[in-house]
């Protein structure tokens, strides 16, 4: 048996060894798409056919004949891939498994048993299964991709088994339909990009039956085992300008697409920087014509509206010679007078309750004002107060209207609005007591400042 074992390990791995030369001696080339792209970008559904080793042991466990042959098997699945390293994948398998006892045991012994050797013709085995890249190997510059791979599953397997005895006898293993037993499939692989839309495949699938029955001996308390060492090959459905889902690397393509953008925002710098220099080359001989003044005035020629200009005359902003006049400037005297019209104005000013209306008692004193303000063109700075009744912001605006309504009616008057503020400061600055009555009068005010 294990010289059976090394027989069939060796063809596998030539099988291995064969694919491995025709992929390397592939010239298909990967296809990088942006990254995140949709789904619909890629060709997700797949088909292949394969053929190679079927014999019925696996690496490990035993047997209940001592011998095994290998034989010819074939199958082939449609897979549907959902990510680059994720896949389903509906499997079929057929072919024949062989054993029998002529070698004897490790020991010299041979095999106690009444059967001489068997045959069980797997009819067919349908299998659903998850298939796991473990990556995308790019060799010689993204040409030829090795994705290996693992799957697993369940599946249905039905077969028949005939049997030899000692005497040469041949006999069917529960004679009848066909045995149906669930299995589990196992493998590992690796598939070669040959193209862009085929791929080689290689691998080797341990399958564990849910019986001791397709040797046709339940003599080991063991359920039995097969295997199938494959060479096929995997074509991708869809679009031929698509690429396959399978084979994307998205690490890759993150690559591609950073080395695409980065040679791309190059070019873009390079003519930036191309443009910028022509730019700088005509505005620097544009600004050469204003370096020139001929006649020492610091006025560029080009601006210069009087070129000959002797030395040392003041020019102004076009060149020519400074006019220079001196205007004496009026002295402006607030008077005595003044002050006592400006007293009685504050002192006879009075308000509607609560209110920014001037009542007519204050007119007389603030038409005397007016006219100080015409005759003599003074100034004045208006301030209105508050007392603390009520809150900020109320006695606030109370205040700023109160000087505002005392500086319409002066300009009503003919006074200068321009030579005329009005600011309200609210309860801020109290003259007075804002506990008793009277304290809170003289609070309420509006001072004049005359200027």
């Amino acid at each position: 048996m294990i010289k059976n074992y090394l027989k069939t390990s060796a063809l596998a791995a030539a099988i291995l060894f064969s694919g491995n030369v025709m992929a390397q001696d592939s010239t298909s080339s990967a296809t990088y798409l942006k990254p995140f792209s949709s789904g619909n970008s890629f060709r997700t559904w797949s088909v292949g056919f394969n053929g190679g080793v079927l014999s019925p042991v696996v690496p490990f466990g035993k047997n209940d004949f001592t011998t095994w042959k290998a034989d010819l098997g074939y199958g082939g699945y449609i897979k549907k891939q959902i990510i680059p390293a994720f896949g389903i994948q509906a499997n079929f398998l057929a072919g024949k498994l062989k054993a029998d006892n002529s070698e004897p045991l490790g020991n010299g012994t041979s095999l106690n048993s009444p059967f001489a050797s068997y045959v069980t013709k797997l009819e067919y085995s349908g299998s659903l299964s998850g298939n796991l890249s473990l990556g995308n190997i790019y060799w010689m510059h993204r040409q030829n991709v090795i994705q290996p791979y693992l799957t697993a599953g369940a599946g249905i397997m039905s077969y028949t088994t005939k049997l030899t005895t000692t005497s040469g006898e041949q006999v069917d293993y529960k004679p009848g339909d066909n045995i149906r037993e669930l299995f589990i499939p196992v493998g590992a692989g690796m598939k070669f990009v040959l193209s862009k839309g085929v791929n080689l495949d290689l691998g080797y699938t341990m399958n564990f039956v849910d019986a001791d029955n397709v040797d046709g001996y339940p003599n080991i308390p063991q359920n039995d085992k097969f295997s199938f060492a494959h060479i096929g090959l995997e074509f991708a459905l869809g679009p031929k300008s698509k690429p396959q889902l399978a084979t994307y690397n998205p690490v890759a393509a993150m690559e591609a697409d950073y080395i695409s953008r980065n040679a791309s925002l190059r070019e873009e710098l390079a003519a930036e920087r191309a443009n910028n220099a022509q730019r700088m080359a005509e505005i620097n001989a544009e600004w050469k014509k204003f370096l020139n003044d001929a006649d020492k005035d610091g006025v560029s020629d080009h601006f210069d509206k009087c070129p000959d200009t002797p030395a040392g005359i003041q020019v102004d902003g076009a060149g020519c010679p400074l006019q220079i006049t001196v205007n004496n400037p009026v002295k402006v005297i607030v008077t005595e007078e003044d002050k006592r019209v400006v007293a009685e104005a504050i002192r006879n000013l009075e308000f509607d309750f609560g209110k920014a209306s001037i009542r007519s008692t204050s007119f007389e004193s603030l038409d005397r004002v007016a006219g100080i303000l015409v005759n003599k063109n003074f100034s004045l700075q208006l301030a209105g107060h508050t007392d603390n009744v009520g809150n900020d912001a109320s006695n606030m605006k109370l205040s700023k209207d109160r000087a505002e309504s005392v500086k319409s009616y002066l300009v009503s008057k003919g006074a200068n609005p321009s030579r005329i503020s009005a600011t309200g400061f609210g309860e801020g600055q109290p003259i007075a007591s804002n506990k008793t009555e009277s304290g809170r009068q003289q609070n309420r005010r509006v001072e004049f400042t005359l200027y």
